[in-house]
């Protein structure tokens, strides 16, 4: 038997580097008693080995918080965004923003991963391609949406997108749909009820827009998803953006939208939505999501439209009623519990 002056510490660091190892490593691990024999009863004899294995466990462990805070950080900018948007289409048309937007975007992410990009291969072209489309859906029925509905409706409606996306993951890949996520659904159907319909049980103009436009970015996050796993992350972005732009500045000219008449108000708020609403935001998210599983990420990200709520009311003023409130609690919680269960299951799968 080894011995050891402090065996209280050695047990501490045990169980400290048991947890680090099954966070960092048992998704490698095909069967529970496999991990279980990994960080069992460990050793200590090999003090050097042991030590440089709780380290990088622990590295692990804080680059999953900071990518978690690095996603909240992200929330609260693309909260900031509807109000911005909002300031924008006081003197610029929808795909006149949109095309400012994504331009600064695709010259600033092409900077900044210039050297990522040698080497570009037509399949990668394609699946940025496929992101862009879906990312200028969602975006172009979003701002048109928004001249019809208010920034926090149209803020929620969109956070709408978390629930469909394991619903195209079943029509395309046959994954199973969960119990949570059927009725997660189901209570986001309510949410809307209590959010959009007048009391004639119809559907504002601006409020299906924004519906259309959840629908864009449930396409946008399933791809990312595909598609990050198989190819270089800085490629698909710029790839997307680019594609985005160029949609973009063809819908300026068939919808007549090519007189500009900005003011400095304008100028300011579509600034932000290309420099630190898209393209920091972009980048830090897709770093971020290297260390978040998707379903955490969703549930994440989810939050921006609690803050865009927020900055509607403080910074714009809107008014806010009761049945709005429950409305928006509704789509939350929905967005909430129909991603909670995977959460929940991964420790057991795994």
């Amino acid at each position: 038997m080894s011995f050891h002056p402090y065996p209280d510490m050695k047990r501490l660091l045990q169980h400290v580097w048991a947890y680090a190892a099954h966070r960092c490593q048992a998704k490698r691990t095909k069967s529970v008693r496999g991990w279980k024999r990994m960080c069992g009863l460990m050793s200590l004899a090999d003090t050097g080995r042991d030590t440089m294995e709780f380290l990088k466990g622990m590295v692990c462990i804080m680059k999953k918080y900071l990518a978690i805070a690095g996603l909240i950080t992200v929330t609260v900018i693309w909260g900031g965004g509807f109000v911005a948007s909002d300031m924008a289409l006081e003197s610029l048309r929808p795909f006149q923003i949109m095309t400012i937007r994504f331009l600064l975007a695709s010259v600033l992410m092409g900077a900044a991963s210039i050297r990522g990009l040698k080497g570009i291969e037509l399949k990668e072209v394609r699946a940025g391609a496929l992101m862009g489309a879906a990312l200028f859906v969602g975006f172009a029925f979003q701002i048109v949406g928004l001249q019809y509905t208010t920034p926090s409706k149209n803020a929620f409606l969109t956070a709408l997108n978390v629930v469909m996306v394991p619903f195209i993951a079943f029509v395309i890949l046959k994954k199973k749909i969960s119990i949570t996520s059927i009725a997660g659904a189901a209570m986001a159907i309510a949410g809307v009820g209590l959010l959009s319909l007048d009391k004639n049980l119809s559907l504002g103009a601006g409020d299906a827009l924004t519906l259309v436009c959840a629908v864009g970015f449930a396409f946008q996050i399933f791809f990312t998803s595909e598609f990050v796993k198989k190819y270089r992350a800085v490629v698909l972005n710029f790839v997307q953006m680019l594609t985005a732009f160029l949609l973009s500045f063809i819908s300026l000219f068939l919808f007549g939208e090519t007189k500009f008449q900005v003011s400095a108000k304008g100028w300011l708020s579509v600034l932000y939505l290309g420099v630190i609403s898209t393209t920091l935001c972009y980048l830090l998210q897709t770093a971020s999501q290297k260390y978040v599983d998707e379903t955490k990420a969703a549930i994440i990200l989810s939050m921006e439209s609690v803050f865009g709520t927020m900055f509607s009311i403080l910074i714009l003023h809107e008014q806010v009623t009761f049945r709005m409130i429950c409305g928006c609690v509704i789509i939350l919680a929905a967005v909430i519990i129909s991603n909670l269960a995977d959460t929940q299951a991964e420790p057991e799968a795994e």
